[in-house]
């Protein structure tokens, strides 16, 4: 029945149905999605000085796709970690009814895995339509699909039809004002809760004037909230400021982007707070929440601004760790005393045994979230290693792995079947061999098995078997030695010696 509603009725009655604690963009001070500004530290940072909203940076779909949701119980956090292992999105309980995820996007399907993957973590969910940097456009990403219509209405529909959060995006204006107030009023008729319009065109910068009488026009034309971005450079400087353009531009809300990246504490009604004083609550929440120390360092120095190339400047630009960076700013003891506590959360989750990773049976295949990590295995040395050599020990069949890759990012996982029973990891892996080698893992861990790791006591199954191999190869290469020495009397012997050894090669790599 609902299918059959207009797009824009169908997504206010799935905003409704979620009403209670949905987020509202009206008369709201927000910080804008920047590219490397907008991570946990810097979000958590301006809502504590007053921002009622904040969007992450434009995280892109293709790269989220990948990623699996990991909960962080040493941070307390939610990360979203890419095969690489690194953390491309992570959130906390303290921003989770106000953190809106931007990403960007030129395919409906992959906006919508995206958005599904995320939903359950954050308030809303935005498409980037505004930047015009050449890493967003080249995808047709960002402001290519202005040029893009329907293209725009298509993943907007798909995801307010296909989510329970609410949906919007970021837009910069057209060329004339009538088709950026047509093209405002296509968006609305897609359900979307609120649209953020940048009062520049794509190819002005931010020397160029904020266009508000185009913000003003688009928040006339449309009945849903109206953000105005674009005012940091001329208009804004105080938290006076945001509401005078906020009236110049008629919107609903006000949206700062470099404003904020300057100094966050520009959203205190009492008055912003000195610089040094910003970056110091900027690093706790670095240490606090483990940021990547690059990061850290380009919001620092963003904050410093004229000062980079001070003495101080230089010195927190060679610094290479948050550790370094706590100690240009004279906060060493805070970094040690957090990274203790932090070490004690992880030695007291280890000790009591993390719930997280327990076996679960769902169907009838055992899973658990648990990747191969080589680097934890001595060489040569592999959970399946192990787990062969055990079903030889109890004169079981051989263990049988049964691989499927996902089509949207190529990733792989596996399931093992022995003894009648299946074991999978409930994470994808990047390659077949990781996913076979996870499965590997949940079936020895759940049997309560030794599996290989550096470090473990070992059963002595492989490496004895590998001693005797040894002694095989052994007596396999002077029988071979002296083979050769009759054989090169023989061509034809040799040749058909040849052939036989490439049939052998190509039947052996079908394994169990």
């Amino acid at each position: 029945m609902l299918s059959c509603w207009p797009a824009v009725v169908r997504g206010w009655v799935l905003r409704m149905t979620n009403a209670e604690g949905a987020l509202s963009f009206a008369h709201k001070t927000v910080l804008a999605p920047m590219v490397r500004v907008g991570t946990l530290p810097m979000r958590l940072l301006a809502l504590d000085y007053g921002a009622d909203i904040v969007y992450c940076e434009e995280l892109i779909d293709i790269k989220m796709a990948q990623c699996e949701r990991v909960v962080n119980d040493v941070l307390g956090t939610v990360d979203f970690v890419a095969p690489d292992e690194r953390v491309m999105f992570r959130t906390c309980s303290e921003e989770k009814g106000r953190v809106v995820f931007q990403m960007g996007t030129a395919d409906p399907e992959r906006a919508l895995v995206v958005a599904k993957l995320v939903e359950n973590d954050v308030a809303a969910v935005d498409v980037n339509m505004g930047c015009p940097k050449e890493y967003s456009t080249k995808g047709g990403m960002g402001s290519a699909l202005l040029s893009d219509p329907e293209k725009i209405e298509s993943i907007l529909s798909t995801l307010v039809k296909g989510i329970s959060k609410p949906v919007t995006c970021k837009i910069r204006i057209l060329p004339t004002l009538e088709d950026t107030v047509n093209l405002v009023k296509r968006i609305e008729r897609t359900g979307v809760a609120a649209i953020a319009v940048h009062g520049r065109m794509r190819e002005e910068r931010p020397r160029h004037p904020v266009h508000c009488d185009y913000i003003q026009a688009v928040a006339e034309s449309v009945s849903i909230p109206v953000i105005a971005n674009g005012g940091s450079s001329d208009m804004v400087k105080t938290f006076e400021d945001m509401e005078k353009f906020r009236a110049a531009a008629g919107a609903s809300s006000v949206m700062l982007a470099r404003a904020a990246m300057w100094n966050p504490s520009i959203f205190r009604q009492q008055g912003a707070l000195s610089v040094e004083e910003v970056m110091e609550d900027y690093i706790r929440y670095a240490v606090r929440y483990d940021n990547n120390p690059f990061n850290t360092k380009y919001c620092l120095c963003q904050m410093l601004r004229d000062r980079v190339e001070s003495p101080f400047g230089k010195r927190l630009h060679a610094a290479q760790t948050n550790e370094e960076i706590c100690e240009v700013f004279g906060m060493t003891d805070f970094y040690n005393k957090t990274k203790a506590e932090l070490e004690a959360r992880k030695a007291a989750l280890q000790t009591n045994g993390d719930q997280s990773e327990q076996p679960k049976l769902e169907d009838d295949v055992i899973t658990m979230p648990v990747r191969f990590e080589r680097r934890d295995y001595p060489p040569q040395i592999t959970p399946k290693m192990y787990l062969l050599e055990w079903s030889r020990k109890e004169k079981l069949d051989q263990p049988v792995y049964e691989t499927e890759q996902r089509t949207q990012d190529r990733a792989f996982q596996s399931t093992v079947i022995i003894d009648n029973k299946k074991y999978r990891s409930a994470l994808w892996e990047k390659s077949k061999k990781f996913a076979e080698q996870a499965a590997a893992i949940v079936c020895l861990r759940t049997l309560g098995l030794p599996e290989g790791r550096i470090g473990e006591e070992h059963s002595g199954l492989v490496n004895k078997r590998k001693r005797d191999d040894r002694k095989c190869a052994a007596l396999d290469d002077n029988e071979s030695a002296a083979r050769k020495r009759h054989i090169s009397e023989d061509p034809q012997e040799e040749e058909m010696i040849r052939r036989t050894k490439v049939v052998n090669g190509v039947c052996g790599q079908t394994t169990r």
